[in-house]
């Protein structure tokens, strides 16, 4: 993404201004409100909508009395004299008012974003189901997954205005692997847009526009679709559906452990999520409570695929891919990593919800690495019907542990 340079507004621009602002002297002051209402529009200002109304109020006001009456002497002498003065104020006035408009509409209409729209890399679709409830109560404590006012004043000082084709509204995040943006599409949709800092050289950029094509193709069950990759510009990108609703994590925080129905339902959601994702041949890795988002219509998963996207980059760089607390064990011994890890990794998950904390500490990494490879946790606290099968997800050997879609079939029956 290039920084802009500020344009020049060209003399076409300044002339329609003009003709535009002269638009009141030639209709006798009858188009006042609709070009005051044009500029209000136009400058974003409730001043200007006060005044258009303030116009609208006295046109208003002639028209009537110029319908109401054959001729214009039979009016009364004092609603003569109020009508007349309206019809004189909207005339003159407005063409005084629209022509000291003139340079800030021309001024608003030249003021550049700090990111310049890139070209898209893969046609959008953008008529996705969003997660917008109207009637839902949200944390008392800051959640940088609710709705933000969406204003200039909601970003930051230093957060850029335009992500490619996507006007940025709020930052909603910032990890290890970059930002993450609320952002608005060219069709009025809400996105989620995450810049990625890693992604540096072409190499990189183009196994990471594979891997997100790959991701593109997993059903939307339970998942945040993903919607547009962009690996050209300053940094690479990719744009997903925004689920409004706190994470998992979040939740659990902040109102505790999930009681035996919604961790059921839980559980369920997720093992679904999970292997709509194998079935696509993607590998999430990346599997935990704060890549859950707890959505209007119930539980999504996010960022499937982006932990193997960036893979090759974070071996070179020295960086870890997972969370300690939630890797498989053949995370951390080296081994060839696949949809099982990320079996192991959600039932970790069910146990957070079912207890509030990691089923193998958050304290140092080395201890938490230790008791991954060694510890077999109390799975007392989960339902009777969950025991079994999130036991033997968390099996240390990958290939005795079920598949997603096993785990799922066994939450049913």
């Amino acid at each position: 993404m290039q920084h802009s340079h500020p344009v020049r507004p060209s003399g076409g621009a300044w002339a329609a201004a003009v003709v535009w602002a002269c638009l009141p002297l030639f209709t006798c002051g009858l188009a006042t409100p609709f070009t005051i209402g044009f500029a209000a529009f136009w400058l974003r200002s409730i001043w200007q909508v006060f005044a258009a109304s303030g116009y609208l109020v006295a046109i208003g006001s002639f028209v009537i009395a110029a319908l109401a009456y054959d001729d214009f002497d039979d009016i009364p002498q004092p609603l003569s004299a109020l009508v007349s003065l309206g019809l004189v104020v909207s005339w003159i006035g407005g063409v005084i008012h629209s022509g000291i408009l003139v340079p800030f509409m021309v001024r608003a209409r030249f003021r550049t974003p700090a990111y310049r729209p890139a070209p898209l890399q893969h046609p959008v679709d953008l008529h996705q189901r969003t997660t917008s409830p109207t009637h839902h109560h949200r944390p008392a404590e800051p959640d940088h997954r609710r709705r933000p006012a969406e204003t200039e004043q909601g970003r930051r000082r230093g957060e850029p205005e335009w992500i490619g084709h996507y006007r940025v509204l709020q930052q909603l995040g910032r990890g290890g692997q970059g930002a993450v943006y609320l952002a608005m599409a060219p069709n009025g949709v809400r996105v989620a847009v995450k810049v990625l800092h890693d992604l540096v050289d072409d190499v990189a950029r183009a196994r990471f526009a594979r891997e997100v094509e790959a991701a593109r193709r997993v059903a939307t069950f339970s998942t945040a679709r993903v919607l547009d990759v962009n690996i050209t510009g300053q940094h690479a990108y990719i744009v997903s559906e925004y689920v409004e609703g706190p994470s998992l994590e979040q939740l659990v925080r902040k109102h505790g452990p999930r009681d035996e129905d919604g961790l059921t339902r839980l559980a369920l959601s997720t093992a679904g999520a999970l292997a709509a994702i194998h079935k696509a041949g993607v590998v999430h890795r990346d599997f935990k409570p704060s890549n859950v988002l707890i959505g209007n219509d119930g539980p999504r998963v996010i960022d499937f695929g982006i932990a193997r996207a960036l893979d090759q980059v974070t071996v070179t760089s020295g960086k870890m891919v997972g969370t300690p607390p939630y890797m498989s064990p053949e995370q951390l011994t080296g081994e060839a990593v696949g949809p099982a890890s990320d079996v192991f990794s959600w039932a970790v998950t069910i146990m957070f919800a079912a207890t509030g904390r990691p089923a193998f500490g958050e304290d140092t990494v080395p201890a938490v690495f230790n008791r991954v490879l060694t510890f077999h946790p109390d799975l007392s606290p989960l339902p009777p019907g969950l025991r079994a099968i999130v036991g033997s997800c968390l099996n240390k050997r990958p290939d005795e542990r079920p598949a997603a879609s096993d785990a799922m079939l066994a939450i049913i029956h």
